[in-house]
């Protein structure tokens, strides 16, 4: 019977050491909700990223801005995402850089080929989808994120061949109050020549 005793003592104090290291409580405000890939943007680089635009065939953008009426399309898609062309992008330039309170923020600003996605009509002036706007500062649309950030702005002007995205951890490097002023004022960035 002694021989027991060390491993009900080791058993015991791996029952406690257990306890408190998986139980302890994750505090409330930690918590993240999941978000749809359907609903995800990012940017790794200008070969990898993804954007939100019409879920429906030839539908301006600010027809698409209800419930149900975006969804994300990819370079490199995956769990239901739509797929871009290759080159969806004629020029594109990626940057990464630090805003006025010093955190991070990534983009990509440039041309693009609007008629190489059906979702688009090449004649609309275009509009804006992000993670804080829309009602109640939820998004548009509702609760997007981008992959390792808190914050993200996007334009597409197929009319000016335009497009822009920038991922931020500050939403002040990702102003959601200027989207009728299009891409170059609401993401400083190089756009080329977009003709």
């Amino acid at each position: 019977m002694l021989f027991h005793a060390p491993i009900r003592v080791a058993v015991i104090v791996f029952a406690i050491v257990a306890n408190g290291v998986f139980a302890t409580p994750v505090p409330e405000n930690d918590l993240q909700p999941r978000v749809s890939p359907t609903n995800l943007v990012r940017i790794n680089s200008s070969k990898d990223y993804c954007l939100i635009v019409p879920k429906n065939k030839h539908t301006n953008i600010g027809d698409s801005e209800h419930p149900g009426g975006m969804k994300t399309y990819c370079s490199k898609p995956s769990q239901g995402q739509g797929k871009l062309a290759s080159n969806f992008w004629k020029n594109v330039s990626y940057k990464t850089g630090k805003g006025k309170k010093g955190k991070k923020w990534v983009q990509l600003t440039g041309c693009i080929r609007p008629k190489t996605l059906d979702r688009l009509n090449a004649g609309d002036d275009g509009g804006q989808y992000d993670s804080s706007g829309g009602a109640g500062g939820q998004g548009n649309p509702k609760g997007s994120k981008c992959t390792g950030y808190a914050h993200y702005v996007e334009l597409i002007e197929p009319s000016a061949n335009r497009a822009c995205i920038r991922c931020c951890q500050d939403p002040a490097d990702c102003p959601t109050n200027k989207d009728t002023a299009g891409c170059p004022v609401v993401i400083k960035g190089n756009y080329f020549d977009c003709d």
